[in-house]
């Protein structure tokens, strides 16, 4: 639908999981109180939208953890969508009261309840509750477009990102901070590592080769496995033909990626307890 309003934001909490505290503003041009949030920018990846408009909002730099159900309304007789994610607070630069924001409040969940203004923003809170806050990203890439292989005359591993591939890779580098992965890892295909480059440029992290996730050197053991075995947020580039089995062994979820779309598992422990897939 063209004329959607597309806005993004997270729910955010801190303290202990079982008894936790979230961060709910007040908007006095609007006189409610609500989870931070705010409009996409033209081109602008969802996530990397959500982000920014908690830290405007709110003065707190957030990790995502899991999505939450979208929220749908009417907005000056256009539909809304918005978008949530499960916040994490990785930094607080100091809340200042503004415009558009002029109170943010710490409370727990029961007072939350009481304290939002729409029966939506309550029901982000059941979908919180609903499965663990503190998960761990694995980020699974498939790599941008990278023209025809039948009309490239070298190694097909050496065939590069075409103009759109190089469009995605600069859009997953907007996307990724939500997760910030500790962790990079590509099949040795260029158009693999040219995939994960931007963000790697962006926060000098090294990309490391692995044979294993190649489209000839795939194993259906070890593959898997090896993904699996990565500790910490990580990302990893890889193909068409070596994604959905990696995801489906991982997860028991049958994911079809599009060329520079990701997939994220979010685990607890050895667990996948959420599985997103996102276009760049």
């Amino acid at each position: 639908m063209t004329d959607l309003l597309r806005a993004a934001g997270a729910v955010v909490w801190r303290g202990e999981q079982s008894n936790p505290e979230v961060a709910v503003v007040h908007r006095p041009n609007y006189d409610d109180w609500t989870f931070p949030k705010g409009k996409l920018k033209s081109g602008e990846h969802v996530m990397a939208a959500a982000l920014r408009e908690v830290r405007e909002e709110s003065a707190l730099t957030v990790l995502l953890g899991r999505a939450l159900p979208p929220v749908h309304y009417m907005s000056a007789g256009r539909l809304k969508r918005v978008n949530y994610w499960v916040g994490q607070v990785v930094a607080d630069d100091g809340f200042e009261p503004g415009e558009e924001v002029d109170e943010l409040r710490w409370v727990p969940l029961e007072e939350a309840r009481r304290l939002l203004t729409y029966e939506w923003d309550a029901g982000l809170l059941r979908a919180l509750s609903a499965a663990p806050l503190d998960t761990v990203p694995l980020v699974l890439v498939r790599h941008g477009s990278a023209g025809s292989r039948g009309e490239w005359t070298g190694a097909d591993a050496t065939r590069p990102l075409d103009t759109d591939g190089a469009a995605q890779a600069a859009n997953l580098a907007t996307a990724l901070p939500a997760y910030r992965p500790e962790t990079l890892l590509s099949s040795p295909s260029a158009r693999c590592v040219e995939t994960l480059a931007p963000y790697a440029a962006g926060t000098r992290a090294e990309i490391r080769i692995e044979p294993l996730l190649s489209e000839e050197s795939q194993d259906p053991q070890k593959t898997p496995a090896l993904v699996r075995d990565i500790p910490g947020p990580a990302a990893v580039c890889s193909h068409g033909k070596v994604l959905p089995a990696v995801i489906w062994e991982l997860s028991g979820k049958n994911v079809h990626l599009r060329k520079g779309s990701f997939a994220v598992l979010h685990r607890v422990g050895g667990r996948v307890v959420s599985v997103e897939r996102y276009p760049t």
